[in-house]
């Protein structure tokens, strides 16, 4: 007859410690992988608008970032924006500059295209279309969420890139053209890949497609 053999307690503690560490190894391991989890992802089509022909939409990897524009305070800024969004041409181009809870830059369409990064270059692309005047006469609170035109150190070379700021920024008041603030889906950017020693990223995510709602 064989006899059964009890655990002591301390290895029934033990057991239960291993189990628990497993679990956890598990629960962590399937969070970072899945970084995108408790992301919120916005649907337009559930939302009502005021004014639905100034609604952009960027997806993003971790999902929706729904722009309103603001044509009233920079005309030409944001004309070119829509120009730009409705050829298609901010899909698959990268997030190449992004400070973690700072900023996020994307819009290099020359350089920055998922099928032909050129790390060596990206930031100094072009769309083809020229530069457009800067417009920074208007009054204009840089907050969170905000979306501006990046240019070089000198006004006036506004072309294809963008930033969105993920912070209060009253220093940019006056300093760069304004096109629209993020009404939904801000913590989707915060999401986006940054590196600790570089706000240049290697191996950066992307924009996935890039549309107007009308």
């Amino acid at each position: 007859m064989i006899k059964k053999i009890k655990a002591s307690t301390s290895e029934k503690i033990i057991l239960i410690f291993l189990v628990l560490l497993l679990i956890t190894t598990f629960a962590t391991y399937f969070v970072i992988k899945n970084e995108c989890l408790f992301v919120k992802n916005f649907d337009p089509k559930n939302i009502k608008f005021k004014d639905t022909n100034n609604i952009a939409i960027l997806n993003a990897p971790c999902g929706n970032v729904i722009i309103e524009l603001y044509p009233k305070i920079s005309p030409n800024g944001v004309k070119r924006f829509i120009t730009l969004i409705k050829s298609n041409a901010y899909d698959d181009v990268a997030f190449h500059r992004v400070i973690k809870d700072k900023l996020v830059q994307a819009g290099d369409i020359e350089f920055g295209k998922k099928d032909k990064l050129d790390y060596g270059k990206i930031g100094t692309g072009k769309s083809g279309l020229g530069t457009i005047k800067s417009e920074i006469d208007n009054e204009f609170n840089y907050v969170k969420g905000s979306v501006g035109l990046a240019r070089t150190f000198k006004n006036d070379t506004e072309d294809s890139q963008f930033f969105i700021i993920l912070q209060d920024e009253p220093l940019f008041e006056g300093e760069y053209t304004p096109v629209g603030k993020v009404i939904y889906g801000l913590e989707v950017l915060k999401k986006i890949k940054h590196q600790r020693h570089s706000e240049y990223i290697l191996r950066p995510d992307f924009i996935n497609t890039f549309r107007m709602l009308n």
